[in-house]
C-alpha cells in the first residue's frame, strides 16, 4: 500500500523539561561505576523537581503548544497523551488527568503506553482514528516521560541516561507542513521482559525489604543474562537490532511510496551510540540526525522524536520538503517508524 489514508499535519510544537543535570557531575549519584555512563556520550539531562508530575509537564507542554497555534483546549476534537514512564497512579487514565488539567470537558482522549514507541507509533494511531472519524479535525498530541526514581534509577535501565520532559504537536487535518506519511512497526515478543520493572504490578505489587532502585540490578543485566553472557550472541544481536531498525524503516517508506535515498534527516531515539551505528546504513552524516541533541537532552522516552523533531524545525535545519524518519526501538521489543515530510 502507498500514499497516506488521510492527511494531517503538525502546525505548532511545545515543551516543558525537567531542570537541565550535568551527566558527569551526576552520575555518580546514581550509580558506582561513572566512567561506564560516560562512554555513553551524554553531556547533560534533564531533571524534573520532587513533586512534578508527568501530567505537569504534559499539560504544560501542551499549553505553550496551544498558544503558539492561537487555540484553546476545547478547540481539540482528540487529546492524546503518550507515556513512556510509570504514571502516578495504576488503574488512572492520564490522558483524562491531561483533559482535566486543561479544563476541558466532553472531548474524547486517548492513552498510550507502548514505551518509548508510543510518541511516533501514536501518529499512526491518530491516522487511524482520522479514517473513521472525519469529525476529528484537530488533534492535540501529547508525548511525555517522568522517571518515577522509586521504581526506576534513570542511569541503570539500559544504555541511557534517562531524562524528564514533554513534547505536545498540534496536529491538524488537511495541514500541508511536516505531514504524516506513514508508520511502520515489528515486535519480537521473546524479549518483552528485558526492560520491564519488577514491582508494582499485580505479579509482585511490593519490593523486598531493603529494595531500593539505586542499588537493584542494571536492566542490561537481563540482557546479558538472555546471551548467557556471550559476547558473540550479543554481538549478532546489535547487528539484528541494526537490521530491523532499516528494515521499518524501508517499511514506511514503501508505504509511502518513497525510497530510503530520498530521506533528508534521521531522528532516532535519544541514543548517540545507536544514532552513529544506524545513520551509516541510510546513507546520512550524523549532521543530518539528533545525535547533537540526544547528548545534550538524554532519553526523554516517547518525547524524543517530536523534542528534537521540533528544535530542528524551530533552527531551521528541517527545510520544506525534507522526508524525515522518527525511528527508535522500544520495549516489546519494539523497532518503529513514522515518516513525515515537511
Amino acid at each position: 500500500m502507498t500514499g497516506a489514508p488521510v492527511e494531517f499535519g503538525i502546525t505548532h510544537f511545545g515543551s516543558a523539561f525537567g531542570e537541565i543535570q550535568d551527566v558527569e557531575k551526576s552520575a555518580s549519584t546514581y550509580v558506582p561505576d561513572p566512567e561506564r555512563v560516560l562512554q555513553w556520550g551524554y553531556k547533560s539531562f534533564h531533571r524534573a523537581a520532587d513533586g512534578v508530575t508527568a501530567t505537569d509537564l504534559a499539560a504544560e507542554a501542551a499549553r505553550e503548544a496551544l498558544d503558539h497555534a492561537g487555540l484553546a483546549a476545547a478547540d481539540a476534537d482528540l487529546i492524546v497523551l503518550a507515556a513512556s514512564e510509570l504514571l502516578e497512579y495504576p488503574h488512572w487514565d492520564a490522558s483524562a488527568a491531561l483533559a482535566r488539567e486543561l479544563k476541558v470537558r466532553e472531548t474524547q482522549t486517548l492513552l498510550l503506553t507502548e514505551g518509548c514507541a508510543s510518541g511516533v507509533t501514536g501518529l499512526g494511531v491518530v491516522a487511524g482514528l482520522m479514517a473513521v472519524q472525519p469529525e476529528i479535525s484537530t488533534v492535540l498530541f501529547t508525548a511525555v516521560n517522568r522517571v518515577s526514581e522509586f521504581h526506576r534509577n534513570r542511569m541503570k535501565v539500559n544504555n541511557a541516561v534517562h531524562s524528564d520532559g514533554a513534547v505536545a504537536a498540534i496536529l491538524r487535518r488537511g495541514h500541508g507542513r511536516l505531514r504524516w506519511l506513514s508508520t511502520e512497526q515489528l515486535t519480537d515478543p521473546d524479549l518483552c521482559d528485558w526492560f520491564r520493572t519488577d514491582y508494582g504490578g499485580a505479579a509482585a505489587p511490593l519490593p523486598p525489604d531493603g529494595w531500593s532502585s539505586l542499588t537493584a540490578p542494571a536492566g542490561h543485566e537481563r540482557v546479558q543474562a538472555h546471551f548467557q553472557k556471550e559476547p558473540r550472541r550479543l554481538r549478532e544481536f546489535a547487528e539484528l537490532a541494526i537490521d530491523r531498525s532499516v528494515r521499518v524503516i524501508d517499511g514506511a517508506c514503501a508505504r509511502a511510496g518513497v525510497a530510503r535515498a530520498d530521506l533528508a534527516r534521521f531522528i532516532y531515539i535519544n541514543d548517540p551510540d545507536g544514532i552513529a551505528d544506524i545513520a551509516p546504513r541510510l546513507g546520512l552524516p550524523l549532521e543530518r540526525t539528533n545525535s547533537a541533541q540526544a547528548a545534550e537532552l538524554g532519553h526523554m522516552g516517547a518525547a524524543d522524536q517530536l523534542a528534537c523533531l521540533a528544535a530542528q524545525v524551530e533552527q531551521g535545519t528541517i527545510g520544506p520538503g525534507d522526508l524525515v524518519a522518527l525511528s527508535g526501538i522500544s520495549i516489546g521489543m519494539r523497532w518503529y517508524c513514522t515518516l513525515v515530510q515537511a
